[in-house]
């Protein structure tokens, strides 16, 4: 074999490691690089007791309650499927029934998702793209004066 021909082998056989070193990483990553899991996703995926994600969708109307020592419960929905959050500590300013919300916790045993992260959106035209996409493909979108509450205004920056 030629030193010009052993060069083209070596270089082809380190892309191909390298092609099959990030197909590896890429495959593992893919279920942690997701934003935020709805509802619907959790029991879809039958996610495991004590794994950590985030829960993205709908504060239920009428769920919310509060308890003593910053105890706070409520139901996260994507309009099919509900989970139901325990949190302990300050909410946002924003976070109310009926808005939209991200934690992130794990599930207990008993299917309640323990949150140490509450995210409320940040005014009143905002809502996270993928919490939209994920409520429009449940059909629970909800359109003001024809404008699409899902990104930002024009001209302002995320």
């Amino acid at each position: 074999m030629t030193r010009k021909r052993r060069r083209l082998v070596l270089i082809g056989s380190a892309l191909t490691v390298l092609a099959v070193a990030v197909g590896l990483v890429l495959g593992v990553l893919k279920d942690s690089i997701v934003f935020f899991n709805s509802p619907t996703d959790v029991a879809e995926k039958q996610i495991a007791a004590g794994t950590r994600i985030r829960l993205g969708g709908l504060v239920k109307e009428g769920s919310l309650e509060r308890r003593e020592n910053l105890q706070v419960r409520f139901d996260v929905t994507d309009g099919k499927n509900s989970i139901r959050v325990a949190y302990q500590g300050l909410l946002p300013d924003l976070f109310r029934e009926g808005q939209g919300v991200v934690t992130e916790g794990a599930l207990d045993g008993a299917g309640m998702f323990k949150a140490d992260t509450v995210l409320a959106k940040h005014d009143e035209t905002y809502m996270p793209k993928e919490v939209a996409d994920a409520l429009k493909k449940q059909g629970h979108w909800k359109v003001d004066g024809g404008k699409s509450a899902g990104t930002a205004p024009q001209g302002r920056t995320q």
